[in-house]
């Protein structure tokens, strides 16, 4: 039994998408047994451009009943039936949110005619409604209302059942262990089934073949699902102009992230959020005290301020400082990893030779010091970073130079270039933007491990 169901609303705007007018028609042993429609008062303006399409005013539904009236007769109407719909994933969202308005719980076993359409009558031009009725010879009136949509859906459906295995199709759809229902309407199976359990990033594209979604993902197939799952307005409108979804694998988070990164600037997606102006937020500075002792110290940037080394966050400024005086020997606390002690005793940094204590003279600690500031000066610092390749047999690597992301490469495993000219050799260059800079600074503090310096 089914309840094939089509509904107009009031689009996405401030209010939400609200319906205006719903239409049921029941389905029993092939025919069509008892219908339903009303127009609904959706509390809120209808918009013109939304007026122009459906011919619905505000003046028609203003007293016209309240979803939470007719809730209870649209429950008892559809109560064990499969919800139909021509891209249920788009009327179906909104008729269980109309429901939660209400305090009430919907859940029916969906069917997209959409997909089953593609299914069972392939090679057709459009899966529109409109033009699906007009290949198959299908009467479609009162397009863009309610009745006039379900009950041509409803038409489709029953000449889809007559079809050789088309029962057997919308069982198939209908099996909870099977994916097919969540999936996009445009979507093929085939590029859905392409997809790997694998690092990488994913591209959504619409029927014109254009980028209008760029992802990465640790496993790119169950990060692609998820977005067939989200129930929000944009992934919604995102999945119903989804045609097709290629793939690149990385290997690793980190390549995935970079890959991710110069693909957004490269097509500008319509469906990715537009990318925060990024700026460091915070700087290492030096300067000698009264008694002639040099501080290291980070503090938050000021526009135009002059940094030793910028940072995109407080937590990449203070591991990086960390590390600077456990390699060099410095004083946590002329360092200002510490605040208020005498003498310095930080839990990540090893004791200094005893600068805060007396026991080491300001000469010997500046000298210190003047080496790890020497250690930051740009010149031939080459370094890469070594990662999962994409296949078992292989690696992935990362260059950067003198804190300039350059590109990343992949060589088989066990082969990690150590001079410059092999590594040049082996690397797809890419450009460097701030987001990648903060991307690869904010790796190579946290996985100091993985990071090897090559011969300039």
């Amino acid at each position: 039994m089914y309840t094939v169901v089509d509904i107009e609303t009031t689009g996405n705007g401030i209010y939400g998408n609200r319906i205006t007018e719903i239409a049921l028609f029941n389905i029993d042993q092939g025919r069509i047994a008892d219908s339903y429609s009303t127009l609904v008062n959706p509390g809120c303006e209808i918009p013109a451009f939304i007026t122009g399409l459906t011919g619905i005013t505000t003046a028609m539904v203003r007293n016209a009943p309240d979803f939470s009236e007719i809730a209870p007769k649209i429950d008892a109407f559809s109560s064990g039936r499969v919800f139909v719909a021509h891209s249920v994933n788009f009327d179906y969202p909104i008729v269980r949110k109309e429901f939660e308005r209400c305090g009430l719980d919907f859940g029916r076993k969906k069917l997209c005619t959409v997909r089953l359409s593609r299914r069972v009558f392939p090679g057709l031009r459009s899966y529109s409604l409109g033009k699906l009725c007009r290949s198959l010879e299908i009467p479609l009136s009162d397009r863009h209302r309610a009745a006039g949509d379900a009950r041509a859906t409803a038409l489709l459906l029953l000449r889809a059942m007559e079809q050789p295995g088309g029962q057997d199709t919308i069982a198939g759809f209908l099996n909870a262990r099977s994916r097919e229902g969540t999936l996009p309407p445009h979507l093929p199976l085939e590029s859905f089934r392409q997809l790997p359990e694998a690092p990488g990033i994913y591209f959504f594209k619409d029927s014109k073949g254009n980028v209008i979604y760029v992802g990465k993902a640790i496993d790119i197939r169950q990060r692609a699902l998820g977005h067939f799952y989200d129930t929000s307005d944009r992934e919604r409108r995102l999945c119903r102009e989804t045609s097709q979804i290629d793939f690149e694998l990385s290997g690793s988070d980190l390549v995935a992230l970079l890959m991710e990164a110069a693909a957004i600037k490269k097509y500008f997606p319509k469906y990715n959020r537009a990318q925060k102006n990024i700026r460091p937020a915070f700087g290492l500075f030096s300067y000698p005290d009264r008694n002639g002792v040099i501080h290291l110290a980070f503090n938050r940037l000021a526009r135009g301020q002059q940094a030793l080394r910028v940072f995109f966050s407080q937590t990449d400024a203070r591991l990086f400082l960390e590390q600077l005086c456990t390699e060099f020997g410095l004083c946590a606390k002329f360092c200002h990893l510490q605040e208020g002690v005498a003498t310095c005793s930080h839990f990540r940094v090893p004791q200094c030779a005893g600068i805060c204590s007396g026991k080491q003279t300001v000469e010997a600690y500046n000298k210190k010091v003047r080496d790890a500031l020497q250690s930051l000066e740009p010149g031939g610092n080459h370094l890469v970073i070594d990662e999962q390749g994409r296949q078992p047999d292989e690696r992935g690597l990362v260059w950067v130079a003198d804190g300039t992301y350059r590109g990343y490469g992949f060589v088989p495993k066990g082969q990690c270039p150590d001079r410059l000219p092999d590594l040049e050799a082996l690397i797809t260059p890419q450009k460097h933007y701030p987001e990648t800079e903060k991307i690869v600074q904010s790796y190579i503090l946290k996985h100091p491990a993985r990071v090897k310096r090559i011969p300039g």
